[in-house]
């Protein structure tokens, strides 16, 4: 996942320094492009920091990894474009691409967070069945939450996976149970969210809710 979202900061970089360098042709200051490049990696890294914070961040600071490279690419190769690019007059190309590249800029951006799952695992594991079995909800890191789910002997030998968890409207996390788990032992897992939207409902792919500990079952 590291890798990917590295990638995506490489292409948005390399967007980001053409822009700029094209900008850049007017005046002839094509320095500009991966010293702009650069300095905007920068800001991505203070955002990530100061204002993010946590794992959420960490996704920013890959994002500015590619930004990064890329100034330092941009300027090993900038008096090759130069050299091509000799003159200080936008020609067709450059007119399109002026429009054309923050639209692509963008559309990355917006596709990259609709894509976003939103949850991640802590912690997934087998365990010793509970008397007690549902799910208990507890605050981490930037105000961020988990949901830690309890079994019973019922999933003994059962091994558990996410199947879904909804983006839009209240929270819904759908687990689906498999075979393949050891025999005396439940399956335990711990689901990291950005943010739960009520009303939260745990349930598994067969349609069985699983309630918050402490609460009466329906």
């Amino acid at each position: 996942m590291a890798y990917l979202i590295m990638l995506v900061g490489l292409f948005l970089g390399f967007i980001f320094f053409a822009f700029i360098f094209i900008v850049s042709k007017r005046s002839g200051k094509y320095y500009l492009a991966p010293v702009i490049t650069f300095l905007f990696s920068g800001m991505i890294v203070a955002y990530s920091l100061f204002l993010v914070g946590g794992f959420e961040g960490m996704g920013y600071l890959f994002i500015a990894v590619g930004f990064f490279i890329v100034s330092i690419l941009g300027t090993l190769f900038l008096p090759l474009l130069i050299r091509k690019n000799e003159s200080q007059h936008l020609n067709n190309i450059d007119k399109i691409s002026l429009l054309l590249l923050p639209i692509l800029f963008f559309a990355t951006i917006g596709i990259a967070i609709f894509s976003e799952e939103g949850y991640w695992i802590i912690e997934q594991a087998n365990a010793a069945p509970v008397e007690t079995e549902g799910y208990r909800i507890s605050t981490i890191s930037e105000g961020s939450k988990e949901v830690t789910l309890l079994l019973g002997e019922k999933y003994l030998g059962k091994e558990i996976e996410v199947e879904n968890v909804s983006k839009f409207g209240s929270t819904e996390i759908i687990l689906k149970f498999v075979d393949g788990g050891d025999d005396d032992k439940v399956p335990f897992i711990q689901i990291g969210l950005n943010e739960i939207n009520e009303p939260l409902k745990v349930q598994t792919t067969d349609g069985e809710i699983f309630q918050p500990i402490g609460s009466p079952r329906d």
